[in-house]
C-alpha cells in the first residue's frame, strides 16, 4: 500500500503540474503563443476581389481600381532562429543609413534623420526576454502606388525574403478617375481607409461593383508561407453609364465660364437624350472656399427649390389640355401691375408700361406673370384641386426614382385650408403664385424630364444613368429605356406648346439661347430665392436663373436645362442661363456635324484646283510651285475691248481684269464679286468706272 500511495501522489503531482502549466500558458503566455500560431497558420484568410470599373457610354474609363500599398516592418521576424537574429542585427546596423537615404530619395518630404529615428524607435520597442515587440511598424504613414512600392522593395534589406527581413505590406484597392473631377458627384467616390463607397453610382451600385470575397488557408512550411485557395474571389462587374465624356466636359466648361462671368454662387446643367432619357452630361458646380468652382453636392437631383418661370409651361399646358383657353385667348395685363387677392402681381417690364393686351401664346413668349396667373386664377380659382391634379397629370410632379442617393422628388401640395401649418396652408394667393413657379419645390432633374416629354411628343422617359452591367466582356444586364408616362397631354396640346416654345426663342425672351444653325425651343426662368435663413428680403437678393429647352426644335435630339444661382442684379434667365444653353447646344451639335460627301477625297489621288480668269502670271507661279504646270483656266478668254464677266472672282483678280482694259474699278464690301455695275460684253470706253459689289 505505501508503494501504491507513493505512485498516486507522484501522478497527482504530475497532473497538477500539467494543469498548472496549461493554466500558465492559457493566461500569462496566451499572447505570445497566439502570435506564434498566427505566424504558422491562418485559417479563412479573406481574399478581396477586384472592384468593377465605371465606364462612359462609349467605353472610356471614368473610375477604375488600382492597387495601393502600406508598408511595414516586423522587427521580430525570424526570432526563433537565434543565429539569424544576430546576423540580421549586424546587417541592419550596416545598412540602416543607406536604407534611410534611399527612402528619402523616394519620399523627399521626410528627411534621412527622420526615417532613421522612426525605424530605430520601432526596433527598440522589441523587448528582450521573449516579450512582444513591434510586429507591424509603419515605414511610411500613407498608401503608396505600385511603382513606388516596387522601388521600396528593391532597397537593401527590404529585398530579402519576408520571414527574414520582416519587411511586409498590406494591399488595398484604390479608386482612380482618369478624367479627374469630370462628373464627380454622379460617378461617385470611395472612402479610402474603409474601402467603402461615399456617394454617386459608386454607392448606388456598390454591391455589383464590389464583387464577392474569396477565402484561403495559409500555412508555414519550411520557413515559407504557402497559400491554399479554398474559394476564389469573384471580381465586380463593370457599370456602363450614359455619360458622354465630350459632352460632359463641354457642359462643365460652359457653366464655369458663365459663373466666373457673373460671379455666380452655383451652377447646374443637365443634358438629356430625348428618345431614350439618357443623361449625357450632368454638372454641379459650386463656389468653394478657395474661390474656384468644384463639384461638392449633386444639386441637379437634390436641390429642390422654387423653379420660377420655367414652371409656367406646366401651368399653361394644364389649361390648354383642359380646354379652358386656347392660344388666341386675350389677357389684359394693363401696365404690368395687377392686384391678386390683395397682393400686387408684376411683370418684369412693369416700369416700362407692361404688355397691355396679349394672348396666351404671347404671354409665354414674354414670360408675363400676370398673363399666366390671371388665366389660372380665373379658371381654377374656384377649384384649385383640379389645377394641381392637372400638374400631376402632365408629369411635373412625377417621382423619377433615380438610382442615386440624395434624389428629392418634387413637392407640389394639394389645397388644404384646414391645416394650421403655415407652410401647408392654402390661401387665395397660393394659386396665382404657384402658377408662375413659386410655392413649389422641384429639382432641376424633374424640370428637364418634363421638358423632355414635350420634346418627345408627350412621352415622358425616366432619366437613365446606367445602360449596362458588363462582366468579362459579356453584358449580364441591360437597362432598357423606361417610359414613365405614355402621354402627358393630348397630341394637339403638345404640338401647340412646341410651337410656343419655338417662338419663345425666335421672338421672345429666349433669343440668346438660339442658334443660327438649327432651331431651338425652350423657356426662360428668373426666380427670387430665399437665403440660408429662409428669408427673401434680408441683405442681398438671390436669384435662381434658368433656361430649359430642347434642340433641334424641328427634330429634337437633346433636352437641356441650365440653372445658375447668383446674388444681386443684373439677373436674367435668358441672358445668362440662355447663353450657357447656347454654348452647350452649339458644341453638342458640332460634335454630330457630318461633312458633305463631296468633301471626301482619296488622299492618294491628285487634286488639281480650278484656275479662274485673272492674273495669269500669279496663277501660273502658284501652279508651277505646286508642280501642276500646264493647267489652264476654266473660263474662256475675252477680248480686250469688252467688259469681262468678273462675278465670282476675288477682288484682286476682278480689279486686274478691269484695269488691264483701262476701266477703273470701285470695290464695295468683302468676299467675292456678287454683281458688277457694267454688264459683261459691254464695249470698253475711255473713263469708264465699274462698281463691284462683294459678298462673303
Amino acid at each position: 500500500m505505501p508503494r501504491y500511495f507513493a505512485i498516486a501522489v507522484v501522478l497527482t503531482l504530475i497532473g497538477l503540474a500539467v494543469i498548472g502549466k496549461a493554466l500558465y500558458i492559457m493566461t500569462a503566455k496566451k499572447q505570445y503563443w497566439t502570435e506564434v500560431a498566427s505566424r504558422l497558420k491562418r485559417d479563412s484568410v479573406s481574399v478581396k476581389p477586384g472592384r468593377g470599373n465605371i465606364l462612359s457610354c462609349d467605353g472610356q474609363l471614368m473610375a477604375s481600381s488600382i492597387p495601393e500599398y502600406k508598408i511595414y516592418m516586423d522587427f521580430q521576424a525570424g526570432s526563433d532562429d537565434t543565429t539569424w537574429v544576430r546576423k540580421r542585427d549586424s546587417l541592419w546596423t550596416e545598412k540602416i543609413d543607406s536604407i534611410c537615404f534611399e527612402l528619402n530619395q523616394i519620399f523627399p518630404s521626410r528627411t534621412v534623420a527622420e526615417f532613421k529615428s522612426n525605424l530605430e524607435e520601432g526596433r527598440h520597442k522589441v523587448m528582450k526576454n521573449g516579450k512582444v515587440g513591434a510586429r507591424h511598424w509603419a515605414i511610411w504613414p500613407r498608401r503608396i502606388d505600385y511603382n513606388t512600392f516596387c522601388e521600396v522593395r528593391t532597397l537593401p534589406f527590404f529585398n530579402m525574403p519576408i520571414y527574414r527581413s520582416g519587411f511586409h505590406w498590406e494591399e488595398f484597392n484604390s479608386r482612380r478617375r482618369p478624367f479627374g473631377s469630370l462628373a464627380q458627384r454622379t460617378i461617385g467616390d470611395m472612402f479610402g481607409a474603409k474601402d467603402s463607397a461615399k456617394y454617386g453610382l459608386e454607392l448606388s451600385f456598390d454591391s455589383i461593383l464590389r464583387g464577392t470575397n474569396g477565402m484561403m488557408h495559409r500555412r508555414k512550411v519550411l520557413n515559407k508561407y504557402m497559400d491554399i485557395p479554398v474559394l476564389n474571389p469573384i471580381d465586380g462587374a463593370d457599370v456602363v453609364t450614359t455619360i458622354d465624356v465630350g459632352m460632359q466636359d463641354l457642359a462643365e466648361h460652359a457653366v464655369i465660364d458663365e459663373l466666373k462671368e457673373i460671379n455666380g454662387e452655383m451652377g447646374v446643367a443637365i443634358l438629356m437624350e430625348v428618345k431614350t432619357g439618357d443623361i449625357k452630361a450632368i454638372v454641379n458646380m459650386e463656389r468653394g472656399s478657395d474661390g474656384g468652382y468644384h463639384e461638392m453636392v449633386n444639386r441637379a437631383i437634390s436641390f429642390r427649390c422654387e423653379p420660377g418661370s420655367v414652371f409656367k409651361v406646366a401651368s399653361f399646358l394644364v389649361a390648354l389640355d383642359d380646354g379652358v383657353v386656347d392660344t388666341s385667348y386675350v389677357i389684359h395685363t394693363g401696365s404690368g401691375v395687377m392686384e391678386m387677392h390683395g397682393r400686387p402681381m408684376k411683370d418684369h417690364n412693369w416700369r416700362r408700361g407692361g404688355y397691355q393686351d396679349i394672348n396666351v401664346a404671347r404671354a409665354l413668349e414674354v414670360s408675363s406673370n400676370i398673363g399666366v396667373s390671371y388665366v389660372i386664377d380665373k379658371f381654377y380659382g374656384s377649384n384649385p384641386t383640379k389645377y394641381v391634379q392637372g400638374l400631376y397629370r402632365v408629369g411635373i410632379h412625377e417621382d423619377l426614382k433615380i438610382p442615386l442617393v440624395g434624389y428629392q422628388p418634387p413637392y407640389i401640395r394639394m389645397p388644404d385650408t384646414k391645416t394650421t401649418d403655415r407652410a401647408k396652408y392654402w390661401s387665395k394667393t397660393t394659386l396665382p403664385w404657384m402658377s408662375i413657379g413659386y410655392e413649389t419645390q422641384i429639382a432641376p432633374i424633374n424640370t428637364v424630364s418634363f421638358y423632355n416629354a414635350i420634346a418627345n411628343n408627350g412621352k415622358m422617359m425616366k432619366p437613365r444613368f446606367v445602360k449596362q452591367l458588363v462582366k468579362d466582356g459579356q453584358v449580364i444586364r441591360e437597362f432598357e429605356p423606361e417610359v414613365l408616362k405614355e402621354r402627358i397631354a393630348k397630341p394637339q396640346t403638345i404640338k401647340t406648346m412646341q410651337t410656343i416654345l419655338e417662338h419663345v426663342v425666335s421672338q421672345g425672351l429666349g433669343r440668346k439661347a438660339g442658334s443660327r444653325s438649327f432651331k431651338v425651343a425652350g423657356k426662360t426662368g428668373t426666380a427670387q430665392v430665399a437665403d440660408q435663413y429662409g428669408s427673401y428680403h434680408s441683405g442681398t437678393t438671390r436669384y435662381w436663373l434658368s433656361f430649359a429647352g430642347y434642340f433641334p426644335a424641328d427634330n429634337p435630339r437633346y433636352t437641356c436645362i441650365v440653372c445658375l444661382k447668383k446674388s444681386g442684379l443684373p439677373a436674367s434667365g435668358g441672358g445668362m442661363s440662355g447663353v450657357v444653353f447656347h454654348r452647350i447646344s452649339e458644341g453638342v451639335m458640332a460634335q454630330h456635324l457630318k461633312l458633305s460627301v463631296d468633301d471626301a477625297r482619296d488622299e492618294k489621288s491628285s487634286f488639281t484646283p480650278d484656275v479662274k480668269t485673272g492674273d495669269t502670271e500669279a496663277a501660273g507661279y502658284v501652279m508651277s510651285s505646286l508642280g501642276l504646270k500646264g493647267q489652264r483656266t476654266n473660263a474662256p478668254k475675252t477680248s480686250r475691248d469688252i467688259i469681262p464677266n468678273v462675278v465670282g472672282m476675288g477682288a484682286r483678280d476682278a480689279v486686274y481684269q478691269l484695269e488691264s482694259r483701262g476701266v477703273k474699278a470701285r470695290v464695295r464690301g468683302r468676299g467675292k464679286v456678287k454683281s458688277q455695275s457694267i454688264f459683261a460684253g459691254t464695249a470698253v470706253k475711255q473713263g469708264m468706272m465699274c462698281e463691284l459689289v462683294m459678298e462673303r
